[in-house]
């Protein structure tokens, strides 16, 4: 009799978990398909002035969790719930990878100090600015009770922004200071933010002694540091390995393989040994498109560059449209359905100080850079500036993942407080990308007029799908660029009136002279039949 019991239970719990099993396999036959349906429509809407990919997500995300909504009568707006796991481990990677493995080094590493001036110094008095304003406002809005670690850790999810409304607009070519800032600043801050985020919650900020402040101040340097150095170690090695076993001559597989597998463990390594994983893997993008992708066949080269593109792609659109769709969960409102004036008054209290937290930052070191500046063509004009800091008021995946970590556990809110931070969150991420992402392409025509292209330039950049035309194509013309030999500084003064340049002088001659032998590269890879290296000379 028990026996049967037992298998009784144990046929309905196995019928319970098929059950289960085949609802996930709807959710996700449904994701898919709303992906593929995102693709299509962000085609159909290229040429559109307001719209773009991210918005066209968000749209659809919103329209489906109504569907979602009125079907469950309530009960849930979304096909798969919110974790954490899944956005740090599966979706951001790949994205932030890319960003470094595209981006044009040479601009890059050009306005290396004003972008990082931007990216990390900018993006702690933004920091400052919002947790100030949120400390001295919110205790009059009656949300409930807040300690000092969660103003600080508010000021760090705000200040991620989220610039790439923005990119999808700018020209890499006829504005390439103002791309190299907006996409450098973009990554730096991600970065910055998330590093400053855990600073914040691994630093015990209740008592008011001076060496906490020692402690945040030292936790904050080791972590930006160790990630970058664990990026470029990374970087090196899947560099150093390639170049010495070449697995082109064999199969290309491998090699497109292990690229793509070490890409991925820079990022795992770094959660490993509790480091920011978007520094490191950003860095490791760098390293890995200087040294390790000149050590593999043409063919490789072409399968890796749209490979990260398209994962890149895919992670951004999954994210949007996860976002539209949770922004109507019912179990998140329902804690501010009682007060929703308080709602209103907190989301419209971050907002304005998000716009006050960017201004803090953009024009006043804009002045001071432009100070630094003896050639007007270097200046950064106040449409650029302007465009700048509009580029930063968008808030989008880093910012959504941040406060769910803070302030939900296992995706779900249980206090009042987190409950209104977390809809708070939802609802300025929403406003600034519609709002602010609708406004960018004719504000940017309205602030940098661009000049009419030629013909010809014009059929090649219609004929270039976007995934290779922004901007996968750099690699080459970059490495050819810093290969071109220049006057070498002659005096201390030349490096005190034009650092960067200087600097970038001296790392090219270490470079070529060190590095490349060691690690590949242009130029310096071995001759082995079949690679990279043998080319026709004429």
């Amino acid at each position: 009799m028990d026996n049967g019991f037992e298998l009784g239970a144990w046929v309905q719990k196995l019928y319970m978990l098929s059950t289960s099993d085949h609802a996930s396999v709807v959710s996700m036959n449904l994701f898919v398909a709303l992906l593929c349906g995102c693709i299509v429509i962000g085609h159909l809407l290229e040429e559109n002035r307001w719209m773009n990919e991210s918005i066209t997500a968000l749209i659809i995300g919103l329209c489906t969790g109504v569907v979602i909504l009125l079907m469950s009568r309530g009960k849930s707006s979304h096909l798969l719930v919110f974790s954490e796991d899944l956005f740090f481990i599966y979706l951001l990677p790949p994205i932030i990878f890319n960003a470094g493995f595209q981006v044009k080094k040479k601009q890059f590493f050009r306005n290396f100090i004003t972008i990082m001036l931007f990216g990390a110094f900018g993006t702690l008095i933004s920091c400052a600015v919002i947790s100030t304003g949120v400390m001295l406002f919110f205790k009059n809005l009656e949300i409930g009770y807040l300690d000092i670690s969660d103003y600080l850790a508010i000021g760090a999810i705000f200040a991620a922004t989220d610039s790439v409304c923005t990119l999808q607009v700018l020209s890499q070519d006829e504005t390439p200071l103002l791309y190299s800032l907006v996409f450098g600043e973009g990554v730096v801050n991600d970065a910055t933010s998330v590093v400053l985020f855990n600073a914040i919650q691994t630093s015990d900020l209740t008592t008011t002694d001076p060496t906490i402040a020692l402690h945040f101040i030292g936790s904050f340097l080791y972590l930006f540091l160790a990630s970058t150095l664990l990026g470029v170690v990374t970087g090196l090695l899947s560099a150093f390995i390639i170049k010495k076993l070449y697995f082109g001559r064999h199969s290309t597989d491998r090699e497109v393989a292990l690229m793509i597998l070490m890409a991925y463990l820079s990022y795992i390594l770094a959660e490993l040994f509790y480091l920011s994983g978007i520094l490191t893997v950003f860095f490791c993008g760098i390293v890995m498109s200087h040294y390790t992708w000149h050590n593999v066949t043409e063919s490789s080269r072409i399968t890796t560059k749209h490979a990260f593109a398209t994962l890149s792609f895919v992670a951004e659109t999954f994210i949007f449209l996860y976002v539209g769709m949770d922004a109507l969960d019912i179990e998140k409102w329902r804690f501010v359905s009682e007060s929703p004036g308080t709602s209103v008054a907190v989301s419209s209290t971050l907002l304005c100080l998000v716009l006050l937290g960017r201004a803090a930052f953009v024009f006043p070191l804009s002045f001071l850079i432009n100070l630094t500046k003896k050639s007007r063509n270097e200046h950064i004009t106040f449409g650029q500036q302007v465009i700048i800091w509009w580029a930063g008021l968008m808030r989008g995946a880093v910012s959504m993942a941040l406060a769910y970590n803070k302030f939900t556990r296992s995706g779900h809110t249980e206090l009042r407080p987190h409950a209104i931070m977390i809809t708070s969150t939802i609802t300025v991420v929403l406003f600034s990308t519609m709002v602010c992402g609708l406004m960018t392409q004719p504000l940017i025509r309205l602030l940098l007029p661009h000049p009419k292209q030629s013909s010809s330039a014009a059929s090649s950049s219609s004929n270039t799908p976007r995934s290779v035309r922004v901007p996968l194509l750099g690699h080459q013309q970059d490495s050819e660029a810093d290969l071109s030999d220049e006057h070498p500084p002659t005096s201390l003064r030349m490096l005190l009136t034009t650092p960067t340049h200087t600097v970038h002088r001296c790392w090219r001659k270490f470079d070529d002279a060190f590095m490349r032998p060691v690690f590949g590269g242009r130029g310096f890879v071995p001759f082995v039949p079949g690679s990279p290296t043998e080319q026709n000379p004429h």
